[in-house]
């Protein structure tokens, strides 16, 4: 009967610690997740702003070739 009360208890420490684990590190992956979602924001913003200036300069060389 030692064992399996031993299984247990180790189970319950286990799930306790789970529970305090989750409640602490949650913050803190959503915080990642948070900084995860503003780098890709700028990802973004810089690909657009790329995409903006080539457009421009091929609208721009083309204007200036006749024909």
């Amino acid at each position: 009967m030692k064992p399996i009360l031993g299984v247990a208890a180790t189970g319950v420490v286990a799930v306790l610690l789970w529970k305090v684990l989750l409640v602490v590190l949650l913050p803190l992956m959503g915080i990642a997740a948070g900084f995860l979602v503003m780098i890709a924001k700028v990802v973004v913003v810089a690909v657009m702003l790329c995409v903006a200036i080539w457009v421009f300069r091929r609208s721009a060389r083309s204007e200036q070739q006749p024909g």
